[in-house]
């Protein structure tokens, strides 16, 4: 028998197992869109029902034309933008000078910063709302954007500081034989080679400021500005949920994330493994 076939067949049960995973896995999402083209009649007499017996698009129209809930996707990008671009560009910088400037002290350092992860956000609750409240930045995107770069900077520095580590010294050395300055040889040597690692960490930082829902919470509550995360959270009422509205909010918002996810996460499988060689 060839061997080609034989290996085939060997792993047959281990794609058969997959492949029954990746049903189960795909499932809910599969259900949440067809339910979303359902009638409220028919969510609330058959709310397991998979298939629709009868197509609308009412719950659609009344989520973006009425709720608004664009602005409000809109409103999360751009937080989550502006989060990124911060971080990315204080990260990158600080990792940088941690791995060249203070190569002894570096690893200790990113110690100590990615301790401010071991407190759970409901313990700052109270005092970032204080501190936004005193600094007039509730409502505002800016209060936001402070609380999520609080979070998002030292975990971002702690994972460029290993990219960095990666960019052989020699390289950098020799461009600034040839007369380049430390800050062009940060941004046109070392920079382009850790790429993916910066981008992986651009995409770590955007999906949590952009599903972030406790400070949005607390801080927004101005509809005009509320996030995503919490309008979706508005939709339900002290008493009746609007199934039909959640829905269609819900595949609004989800499908777009995953199909970005499946067109970036190859760079994010990138970085991580370069991240890793040392």
């Amino acid at each position: 028998m060839n061997r080609r076939l034989v290996r085939r067949l060997s792993a047959a049960p281990a794609y058969a197992f997959l492949t029954v995973l990746a049903i189960v896995s795909v499932f809910p999402l599969l259900w949440i869109v067809t339910s979303s083209f359902k009638g409220s009649g028919e969510l609330a007499n058959d709310p397991i029902g998979f298939w629709p017996t009868a197509f609308t698009f009412d719950h659609y129209t009344h989520v973006l034309f009425e709720l608004g809930v664009l602005r409000n996707l809109g409103n999360s990008l751009v937080i989550a933008l502006s989060t990124t671009v911060v971080t990315i560009f204080v990260s990158a910088t600080g990792a940088y000078g941690i791995v060249r400037f203070f190569p002894r002290v570096g690893q200790r350092l990113t110690q100590v910063l990615i301790s401010t992860y071991m407190f759970p956000p409901i313990l700052l609750a109270v005092p970032y709302t204080l501190i936004m409240i005193s600094l007039g930045l509730i409502n505002t995107y800016a209060g936001l954007v402070l609380a999520y770069l609080s979070f998002s900077i030292p975990y971002a520095v702690w994972m460029l500081t290993a990219f960095y580590q990666t960019v052989p010294i020699e390289i950098e050395e020799a461009a600034q034989v040839d007369g380049a300055g430390r800050f062009r040889v940060f941004a046109t040597i070392a920079s382009p080679i850790v790429a993916p690692g910066i981008v992986a960490t651009a995409i770590y930082t955007f999906i949590n400021s952009f599903n972030e829902f406790l400070f949005a919470l607390l801080f927004i509550n101005n509809s005009d500005r509320m996030p995503i995360s919490v309008a979706l959270y508005s939709l339900s009422g002290s008493e009746v949920l609007d199934w039909g509205a959640m829905l269609a909010a819900s595949v609004v918002v989800v499908v777009p994330s995953v199909f970005f996810f499946l067109l970036i996460q190859r760079y994010i499988a990138a970085g991580l493994s370069e991240g890793s060689v040392k």
